[in-house]
Parts: structure tokens; sequence; C-alpha cells
């Protein structure tokens, strides 16, 4: 495998304290209730502006003020509250030993996500991050894995897709890359292999056989 592109909340990090509290202010200065955080956690991962019309209606200009208000928040506090899970940093430098080109893709603004990366101990293991735009509001991975490939110059059948939700299966799927699901962040592995994952791992370890051994590895 060429290249191994990551998402970021719920596959490198557990990010579900900032984001969540994040989205919790904005609603609360909207005078909105936010859900139980048990529901909350399904916000993680698609675009803001998929998940606050959940809860505020269609009005744009309600939305985008959503957004500013959270990342009002996540801005100053949020960003920093995160976990790396427990073996994702052996797995990155395996991968990076095995000469695979590393990248993460994510729906996270980019400004955020660029000071995440550069804050994780093994973030210099990645060459790129593909991210939203400031003032952007398409943040589809499937566009965003378009470019990767582009930029890379790596064919769809050397490169994969590494996330939690079946967004980021859905995007390996529409670029023609291996798509691998994991299965400690936010969504379930019947999610993972409803979105077509080609593979699903249980742990960093499983995640290292799935891109060096792939044909070690199958969805059941």
């Amino acid at each position: 495998m060429k290249l191994a592109l990551f998402d970021l909340d719920g596959t490198l990090t557990d990010s579900e304290a900032g984001i969540l509290a994040s989205i919790e202010y904005a609603l609360a200065k909207l005078g909105a209730k936010a859900p139980p955080r048990a529901e909350l956690r399904d916000w993680i991962g698609p675009p803001l502006r998929v998940t606050f019309p959940r809860v505020l209606g269609d009005d744009a200009a309600v939305i985008e003020r959503a957004v500013e208000l959270y990342r009002e928040h996540y801005s100053s506090i949020g960003w920093r509250e995160y976990i790396v899970y427990a073996g994702i940093g052996e797995a990155v430098d395996a991968l990076a030993a095995a000469g695979t080109t590393l990248a993460v893709v994510t729906s996270k603004a980019a400004l955020y996500a660029s000071r995440i990366v550069e804050s994780l101990p093994f973030g210099t293991a990645f060459a790129r991050v593909y991210a939203v735009a400031p003032d952007s509001a398409h943040s589809e991975k499937a566009t965003m894995i378009a470019q990767a490939l582009a930029d890379f110059g790596v064919p769809a059948s050397d490169a994969a897709m590494i996330g939690d939700r079946r967004f980021d299966i859905e995007g390996a799927r529409a670029n023609g890359v291996r798509a691998i699901g994991v299965e400690w962040g936010f969504g379930s592995r019947e999610e993972l292999l409803d979105a077509g994952a080609d593979a699903i791992a249980a742990n960093p370890r499983e995640l290292v056989a799935a891109l060096l051994r792939p044909d070690d590895m199958a969805t059941s």
C-alpha cells in the first residue's frame, strides 16, 4: 500500500469531550436544547452543516451562526480535549517504516486539524492534512480523497482510506480506493459494513495487517 489516508476524529484521536462540549456551547448560545450526549456522539464525524439542522432546522443563517459558535469554543478550549487511541502511534510508525506515505483526511476545519496533527507525538509522520478550508461549506471526504490521489500521484489501487464512520467508507468507494473501517471510534461495525468497508480492524495492530497484508483481512 503506497498511500494511507487517515480520518482524524475517532480514528487517530478520541475527541469526544472537546467536540461535544463545543456543540453544547453553540446550541446553548442559540437557545436550543442539546440532545443527550449518547445521541450527540453520532454527530462526531459528519460535517457540522449536516448535523446542526437536526436540532436547529434548515435556516442557513442559523446554521452558519451555529458553526461560528462551535468554532469559537473549539478554537479556545475544545481542540485540546482529545486522547490518542492506544496503539495508534505504533501503527503509524510501522506503516511509515514500511514506506507507506501517510496523510490525514478530515471534515474538521483546516486550522484545528493541522493544529491537532502537529500536536500528536507522531504527527510528523503525516505528509499532508486535508481538511475544510476557511469559509468553505464543502467538506466531502470523496473530494479530499480525490485531491490526495492527484497530489501524491498514486493510483486508487495503491491507496486506502481509514476511518470510523460511513462517510470515510463512502468517500473511499467513490474514488475506488480500499476502504478500511476501524471499530474503536464513533461508528458501529454494522455502519461500516453497510457502507461497504473492504476490511474492518478491531485494533491498530489489525489495521497494520489490513494495510500491509490485505489478504489476511476480510469483512464478515
